[in-house]
């Protein structure tokens, strides 16, 4: 029996390239400083709390919108930071990790021929979704000079046209750690500031800023938080990003078209997680102390690369650093981060990979989201170079 033949709706999509660097890690035994996720356990306590609520009977489904008490949590807690008032019944919502978030919003908003400003290098889920949407991407890349990366705002701003229905932005940014200043957000209003135009903002590091300075959430914002969708994650903060649950924010008619999708295409999200998110975030220690705890992460780290061939880009935000390797290879940034996973033993990501067109920088993508001891092992095989 013949199996029918399926015109694919994302034919420019194939395996991603952390599934591939991550199985080339495994095969050659390299230290993973690709994919970004920890290798420590979370607080103790937060598992606790998941499993008591699982013994008092939170284990069936829960309101399509989320349980309560976490919103109530995620209100308070963004109230209490960036200064913006959610309504917890009708503007925020849980979503199954922010992947399920931003497929969401682009969905409930963009339709066919609807154009998504995309600032690259960029994540990778937005294109696919995008596409799936049926909307057309315009990507505008960053600016790379001595200082890092930054956000070319006039160049953005010669991106929109009639048809742009939504402009992807995120801070701290993955894969480059460059950050939004408040700067940028006021750039950013003048370019939507009479328009129609909808702003997605991925904020999913949003407590992982360094070095003392805050972090720029377009709930800070009133003119843009009134047009945004903001998204957040509970695994990032919490160390759990193998439980896929996060939320988004956003004013009540947005949210309303966007629970209209959510509905559908996961309806809502572990009962018991999210339960145990909400006692948990009845203590703010765990995310106020976050800046803290990867920032010693990112010093130990760029201190054990300081003697290498390694140049390092700024890391202002999230747990990735950026590094030039042209005085160590002139290959290509695939190649080179081949060759470092399967001769040097450390894993990492090319650049090129968070392009909708591959661009070639010489820099590559290293995680220290990981055990002191992980990073002093790949520290140890690094510095040889």
């Amino acid at each position: 029996m013949n199996t029918p033949p399926l015109r694919t709706k994302l034919p420019a999509v194939g395996t991603t390239v952390f599934t591939r660097m991550s199985a080339l890690a495994a095969e050659h035994g390299a230290v993973n400083l690709g994919q970004g996720f920890p290798d420590f356990a979370c607080d103790p306590r937060l598992l606790d709390l998941v499993a008591d609520a699982m013994r008092a009977g939170h284990n069936q489904y829960p309101m399509m919108a989320g349980v309560p008490a976490l919103r109530e949590a995620i209100a308070a807690k963004v109230a209490a930071l960036y200064g913006h008032a959610y309504d917890p019944l009708a503007e925020i919502t849980i979503t199954s990790g922010a992947s399920q978030a931003v497929q969401t919003a682009i969905l409930c908003c963009v339709h066919p021929g609807d154009e998504v400003i995309v600032i690259e290098p960029a994540y990778d889920c937005y294109l696919p979704n995008i596409a799936l949407a049926g909307g057309v991407a315009v990507p505008v890349s960053m600016a790379l000079g001595d200082d890092g990366y930054s956000v070319p705002w006039p160049a953005l701003a010669a991106a929109v046209t009639p048809r742009t229905r939504l402009i992807i932005i995120n801070s701290p940014h993955n894969p480059t750690g460059a950050i939004l200043r408040e700067a940028d957000l006021h750039a950013l209003a003048d370019i939507v500031r009479g328009t129609d135009i909808l702003v997605l903002s991925d904020e999913v590091y949003e407590h992982m800023v360094f070095d003392g300075v805050r972090h720029e959430s377009v709930c800070r914002h009133p003119e843009l938080a009134a047009r945004s969708f903001v998204i957040s994650s509970f695994g990032k903060t919490y160390h759990v990003t193998g439980w896929k649950v996060g939320y988004v924010a956003a004013p009540k008619p947005m949210m309303m078209e966007f629970r209209k999708v959510h509905q559908y295409n996961v309806f809502t999200v572990n009962t018991p997680m999210q339960h145990g998110i909400a006692s948990y975030m009845a203590d703010p220690a765990p995310y106020r102390e976050l800046p803290a705890f990867y920032q010693r992460k990112r010093d130990l780290f760029r201190e054990g690369l300081s003697g290498s061939r390694f140049t390092l880009l700024p890391a202002d935000g999230t747990y990735f650093q950026c590094v030039r390797y042209d005085a160590i290879s002139a290959l290509d940034e695939a190649a080179f981060s081949e060759w470092l996973t399967s001769e040097i033993k450390v894993a990492a990501i090319p650049v090129s990979a968070f392009y909708s067109e591959p661009k070639e920088s010489g820099i590559v993508r290293f995680c220290f989201a990981k055990k002191d001891e992980t990073l002093q092992l790949a520290l140890e095989r690094l510095s040889s170079l």
